[in-house]
């Protein structure tokens, strides 16, 4: 009889929580709230990129269009002197801009010192090159760079120095426009570690001066350390933004009447990746070559930065 009566009611549907009448709604609302992010991104960055992936594997005709070449532009890019030399130039300019992360540091924490006057002051100054347009940084260094009548040069007859042709000599160029890189990204890094430094608490510092640390040792002993995670994220955006170096590279090497820049006897020595991929895909028009440039640099950010989020986790402290 109890069987029977079992059988006769009515089963009670389980539900769950999550699915609600008014659920379908909200999910077309969330939808709709992610499709503009979603359509720009796809537009802009993802059908470019494999675009570009499919480019790399073809050859640009004369009068337009292109043929399946398969792997002969990446056999090609062994082949090319200029790509080695490329590389070296674009590692080294990386590396040199590491050099301004301890600068960063240094000056974020004498403005982070309580009482220091003028200190906002101090921030829009150093803050200045960022908002800067690169091509108008280049041509006010350009400027300070000649050889001629350059600034720089100019104070160094003072000292009874005679300063090199700075954007054009081959010996120098390099260096040159790495310090305008470091120039330009000091503003930046700056913000980024003085929001670290903000985060830190005082009672560590009280504590270290009663028992009695100098301003050096708590620096080194409580700064760095607790600032490692801003140092952290501001390494990998440098490595990144070096590696992708052109817009300076290009205005600094141009010069008025020639093209591209190939007068500048220099430009074999500053000429980075990403300068490779303008000249070979715009300038000589071998649009296939240059794809196979442009992620052969995409794999190199992505190797680097790989490389970087596991070195962290030896030096990186998260408190």
């Amino acid at each position: 009889m109890s069987a029977a009566n079992s059988l006769a009611r009515p089963r009670r549907v389980w539900r769950s929580p999550n699915r609600r009448p008014g659920r379908r709604p909200e999910q077309m609302w969330a939808y709709l709230m992610v499709a503009p992010m979603t359509i720009g991104l796809s537009v802009f960055y993802l059908w470019p990129i494999a675009q570009t992936f499919y480019y790399s594997f073809t050859k640009s005709g004369p009068f337009g269009g292109h043929a399946w070449i398969g792997m002969a532009n990446y056999r090609a890019l062994v082949d090319e002197p200029s790509v080695f030399q490329s590389v070296a130039n674009t590692l080294f300019y990386a590396v040199v801009q590491l050099a301004g992360i301890p600068l960063a540091v240094l000056l974020a924490t004498l403005l982070n010192q309580r009482g220091l006057r003028g200190r906002s002051i101090y921030r829009l100054v150093y803050f200045l090159p960022v908002v800067t347009m690169p091509v108008a940084v280049a041509m006010l260094w350009r400027w300070m760079y000649n050889g001629d009548y350059g600034l720089i040069n100019q104070m160094l007859s003072v000292l009874g120095v005679q300063g090199p042709h700075w954007a054009s000599d081959p010996s120098v160029a390099l260096y040159a426009i790495a310090a305008i890189g470091i120039w330009m990204a000091l503003g930046y890094n700056m913000v980024i570690f003085l929001a670290g430094l903000q985060g830190i608490p005082t009672m560590y510092y009280e504590a270290a001066a009663i028992d009695g640390a100098g301003p050096a040792r708590m620096f080194f002993r409580i700064t760095v350390p607790l600032l490692s995670p801003s140092i952290f994220f501001a390494t990998v955006l440098t490595v990144i933004n070096s590696l992708q170096m052109f817009d300076l590279a290009y205005m600094m090497m141009s010069t008025p009447g020639a093209a591209a820049g190939t007068a500048n006897p220099a430009l074999p020595q500053v000429r980075t990746v990403s300068y490779l991929f303008y000249q070979k895909a715009f300038v000589e028009h071998d649009l296939g070559f240059g794809a196979a440039v442009a992620f052969v640099l995409l794999g190199f950010i992505l190797a680097m930065t790989l490389i970087q989020f596991r070195l962290q986790k030896r030096w990186v402290h998260y408190a």
